[in-house]
């Protein structure tokens, strides 16, 4: 079963809001649905990087380059 969520947004978000689902002829709810879906996928992947990034240090891999440069 769907649960509502109650948020509080200023009015300068709110018109962002408005004037991106008019544009993109979306709803309101499913624009807030992705834009939470979307920062839940860089939070796991942050928390992921933590994880692993010593890991990385261990085997020189200090930037994202260092790790495209070991790919083949």
């Amino acid at each position: 079963m769907d649960k509502a969520l109650t948020i509080r947004l200023d009015d300068d978000l709110v018109n962002a809001l408005e004037r991106a689902a008019k544009a993109s002829g979306r709803s309101r709810s499913d624009i807030a649905r992705e834009a939470i879906r979307r920062q839940l996928a860089i939070i796991r992947f942050d928390q992921l990087r933590s994880r692993v990034a010593p890991f990385a240090e261990a085997a020189g891999w200090l930037t994202d380059e260092d790790v495209f440069d070991a790919l083949p």
